[in-house]
């Protein structure tokens, strides 16, 4: 097994960040740090994600990306990219591009030749 890193200031890249459904303790300790680490989180409603983030005393700023403002912001985050800043997304529960926001941006991100990194 080839042990890595699970976040440098080099990667620039979409993460997909899992949260727990129900239960903070199921949280891993490679998404409470890649999310304290990145530049900004993506997130379905700030409202819940900042209840997650309080918790584990992270401080990065968030922004909404949802279904109704879901195009706009694939813009902002490709832009963001191609910066070079690091960003994660989250929803509110569970994985982001299974039932949730998140299809849209990884595979826009991924056609426009960033690393699309998801978490277990």
């Amino acid at each position: 097994m080839k042990i890595q890193n699970s976040f440098t200031n080099e990667n620039n890249a979409l993460y997909l960040v899992p949260t727990p459904i129900g239960n903070f303790a199921d949280m891993t300790y490679r998404a409470v740090e890649l999310l304290d680490k990145v530049d900004l989180i993506y997130c379905e409603d700030t409202r819940v994600t900042k209840v997650l983030l309080s918790h584990f005393n992270i401080k990065t700023p968030l922004s909404s990306y949802h279904i109704f403002n879901e195009e706009l912001k694939t813009t902002e985050i490709l832009t963001l990219l191609g910066q070079g800043k690091n960003i994660a997304l989250v929803t509110d529960a569970g994985m982001p591009g299974i039932s949730d926001p998140g299809y849209l941006i990884s595979t826009k991100a991924i056609a426009n030749g960033h690393k699309v990194i998801s978490l277990p």
